[in-house]
């Protein structure tokens, strides 16, 4: 007899990675489909299942059905688990259960978590996931008991406390899903101080990344940041000031959203919808009355995104700085990208490049196919891909009149922001191989 031999199948860490979101959301939309997880008792069908699922494990808040109504509590804590799952990573839990169960990180491991985590070195990987995981505890508890209090002044307490925790975890993990019913989000508390500082706070502490807050946490030791996150830190602090002045100007006379403000309620209003693009989803004025240009400014915003190892997606604040100053310096005439006093290589501005490409393919393909399966304005539309794309969850109010084709679409387009495009590409796409030889430089014109 012939002795059959199998060759031993193995995954790459962004195959495990894909196969690992995949097999989370395919569990959590059987757990939503089971008549337990509605509110009637009714089994979900398939396709919203999957699509809820994804929207939770991918942190965006896009949804088909109102979480706050439609779902009993069973459903509304497998959705709240779902993201925390994916806003941390399953490869982040999975390593907190290794750690209680005292079990060795294997190389394989700490190679997925690397990917996952998206460092460029193992070195210190185990240590940065119990600061994620203590950080994110620590976050989520005192904001969950901030909301609490604040809400058992409208609610019984035992409510509040549940409000507090779903939303604290749905806010730090930059999800965007809300209990309060019929769509509404936090536009109940438009101009309450508490809600909506508590609320930005949790944003930014997950969009800004665990790395940074590793950082801050750190910088009374240490004395000094990373080149890293004083990016992170600068372009997330302008992007949040530009877009709040870009908001507050246009919106201002607007009778739909500021107008009817006063000035404290302008302020709250403005800053909020300039946060919450990056990547979170909750708001607190009707996203769909805003004016046009505020609308399109929102879209870039939601296309930039939050920071890398973070809960959110979008091209990141990386990217697109290593992309302005690349321009400034060809502008000036300059050869280098010099940051904080530090050249870029060559190999980061490539990569920033090719994220952002990848991602107005992504974008633009999904937007121009939906503009022929939809009965939507092609603004309505490419806000909703951008939005799934950057795992942000605004919607200008498209995502309960998708049809089948539009929600396995932007089911999609959730998952690929949600594991980074470059992840997606490495995990699908064939081994790289080593370059044997190098072409002759070649030479066009540009511009």
């Amino acid at each position: 007899m012939n002795e059959l031999s199998f060759k031993k199948i193995s995954f790459s860490p962004p195959q495990i990675l894909v196969l690992g979101f995949a097999l989370i959301i395919l569990l959590g939309s059987l757990l939503l489909m089971l008549p337990i997880s509605s509110a009637a008792g009714e089994m979900l069908p398939f396709v919203d299942a999957l699509f809820t699922a994804t929207s939770a494990t991918c942190v965006t808040g896009l949804v088909v059905v109102d979480t706050g109504t439609y779902f009993s509590t069973f459903g509304q804590i497998v959705i709240m688990l779902l993201i925390q799952v994916g806003g941390l990573g399953f490869m982040t839990m999975a390593t907190l259960f290794s750690l209680v169960l005292k079990r060795k990180i294997s190389l394989k491991d700490r190679l997925i978590l690397q990917e996952a985590m998206n460092q460029n070195t193992m070195e210190g990987i185990v240590r940065l996931i119990r600061k994620v995981l203590l950080y994110s505890l620590v976050i989520e508890s005192c904001a969950a008991l901030l909301f609490a209090i604040r809400w058992a002044f409208d609610m019984p307490l035992g409510r509040a406390l549940y409000f507090g925790v779903f939303h604290a975890v749905s806010m730090f993990n930059n999800a965007g899903f809300d209990l309060f019913g019929e769509y509404r989000s936090l536009t109940l508390y438009v101009a309450d101080p508490l809600v909506n500082f508590v609320a930005m706070f949790l944003i930014v502490s997950g969009g800004i990344g665990f790395i940074v807050l590793s950082d801050i946490i750190d910088f009374r030791r240490r004395r000094k940041l990373s080149l890293h996150s004083k990016v992170v830190l600068s372009m997330t602090s302008a992007l949040i000031v530009v877009g709040a002045l870009v908001i507050f100007i246009f919106e201002f006379t607007n009778p739909r959203t500021l107008a009817p403000l006063g000035w404290g309620g302008k302020f709250w209003a403005a800053l909020f919808q300039s946060v919450t693009p990056r990547t979170a989803g909750a708001n607190t004025v009707d996203i769909g009355a805003l004016r046009q240009a505020s609308q399109f400014f929102m879209i870039i915003l939601m296309f930039i995104g939050a920071s890398p190892s973070s809960t959110g997606g979008g091209i990141k604040t990386t990217t697109f700085t290593i992309l302005v100053g690349a321009v400034i310096s060809m502008i000036r005439g300059q050869s280098d990208l010099v940051l904080f006093r530090y050249r870029m290589a060559q190999e980061r501005i490539f990569k920033a490049v090719t994220i952002t490409m990848l991602a107005l393919f992504l974008v633009v393909a999904v937007a121009m196919v939906l503009s022929t399966t939809e009965d939507a304005s092609f603004l309505s539309i490419l806000f909703e891909t951008t939005s799934a794309f950057g795992t942000v969850g605004l919607s200008m109010g498209l995502t309960g009149k998708l049809t089948v084709i539009g929600k396995i679409l932007i089911s999609f387009t959730m998952f690929a922001g949600r594991l980074g495009l470059l992840t997606l590409a490495y995990a699908l796409g064939p081994k790289k191989g080593k370059e044997l030889y190098r072409h002759p430089e070649g030479k066009m014109i540009i511009g």
